[in-house]
């Protein structure tokens, strides 16, 4: 469960980490009284659980009150990345002199979480990671020993970070702990002219096995992050949304993260995971197509079943159905093996639709989807 930024902040103010005096609401004209309380001028931003708002046009320096009230009607409705603005948030401005960024993840692999921190903070993490990867510094934390002021020290000095942030990445770790969180991120986190580390912006996704644990946030909060994924769990789909282009669609959570692999072996990013289960209907198949193909990122598609208690001509099936019922724009590449797979490429060949191809394995299956993926635009 991912929280709004308004949220995150709330969390690290009740944990004595420093954020800027801030209030939300979906008001153009209580936008307007806000920025007053605040000193006149206040940073608008949309309030959306997602990246990119800055680059969509979602956050905006308003000089004084009347601005305010501009920005907030501008922003709120805006649709970015697929998320609507319901609420904005005005948050009093700061003078910055320097930005970091800082986050606790976890480390599935390793069985721990991974501290990371870079003085390079205020811009794509990912970015500064590819380009100047001695910038960003990695430090695996216990989470049996937990992180100790030693530990922040070195996190601190191995990324040039102020001797101020250690108290901070001490506290971040405590919300990391206390609240049942995946992830704790702060970008940028920054010291202001006059000596102050503040927390600027926030990110956190709890664990939603912990939801028992963390009711504060009620059901209304516990939804899910992405329109797509949200729009998935409706129809009873294990779908998580990727920043991809290859709709991957598979039964069993093995084969689904194989294939995951193989795409991006190919040269090509998978835009969700989708396991449809072992024991999926043509119904379900059909849901899931449709999901999948409703993502604007998706270029092509890869369908990869394996046959056991999933019968391949029943997922062939469900394909026929999302043809007719969706009417796809995007090439679909689909591999059946295992039980009925012949009955199921029957099917498909007798459908005959010209967006539809087969592959016999994973591997030429991956490579076709990749390759439709990636392929240049054709000039109109």
């Amino acid at each position: 469960m991912d929280l709004y930024e308004h949220q995150a902040r709330e969390l690290f103010a009740e944990h004595g980490i420093v954020v800027p005096r801030a209030e939300v609401t979906d008001s153009p004209a209580r936008a307007r009284e806000i920025a007053r309380a605040l000193g006149g001028r206040a940073v608008v931003k949309a309030q959306v659980k997602t990246g990119g708002r800055g680059k969509a046009g979602g956050v905006r320096l308003a000089a004084d009150p009347a601005a305010a009230e501009e920005a907030s009607r501008h922003i709120l409705g805006m649709d970015i990345k697929g998320h609507r603005v319901e609420a904005v948030m005005l948050a009093e401005p700061v003078d910055i002199q320097q930005e970091f960024y800082v986050s606790y993840v976890l480390d599935r692999a390793a069985g721990g979480f991974l501290a990371v921190a870079s003085a390079e903070g205020g811009t794509e993490i990912e970015e500064v990671a590819a380009e100047r990867p001695e910038a960003v510094v990695r430090v695996p934390v216990d989470p049996a020993a937990g992180l100790t002021t030693a530990t922040a020290v070195r996190i601190a000095d191995a990324a040039g970070l102020p001797p101020q942030s250690v108290d901070v990445l001490v506290r971040l770790w405590q919300v990391l702990v206390r609240e049942d969180a995946l992830l704790v991120e702060v970008n940028p986190l920054v010291r202001t002219v006059d000596g102050r580390i503040v927390a600027l912006d926030g990110k956190v996704t709890l664990d939603d096995n912990a939801h028992f644990r963390q009711t504060r946030w009620g059901e209304r909060h516990a939804t899910a992050a992405d329109p797509l994924e949200a729009r998935a769990a409706a129809k009873g789909l294990n779908y998580v949304k990727l920043d991809g282009e290859v709709g991957v669609i598979g039964n069993g959570a093995g084969l689904v993260m194989s294939t995951l692999d193989v795409v991006a072996g190919c040269g090509a990013r998978p835009a969700n995971f989708l396991d449809i289960g072992g024991g999926a209907s043509a119904r379900v198949m059909a849901d899931g197509l449709s999901v999948v193909l409703s993502d604007p990122a998706v270029k092509s598609v890869l369908v990869n079943v394996f046959g056991g208690i999933t019968a391949c001509d029943a997922v062939a099936d469900g394909i026929v159905r999302a043809l007719d019922e969706v009417r796809p724009t995007k090439p679909i590449v689909v591999r059946l093996d295992g039980n009925s797979a012949a009955r199921g490429r029957a099917l498909l060949d007798a459908r005959a639709h010209p967006l539809v191809e087969q592959a016999t394995t994973m591997d030429g299956a991956a490579s076709r989807a990749a390759r439709h993926a990636t392929a240049a635009p054709t000039a109109g």
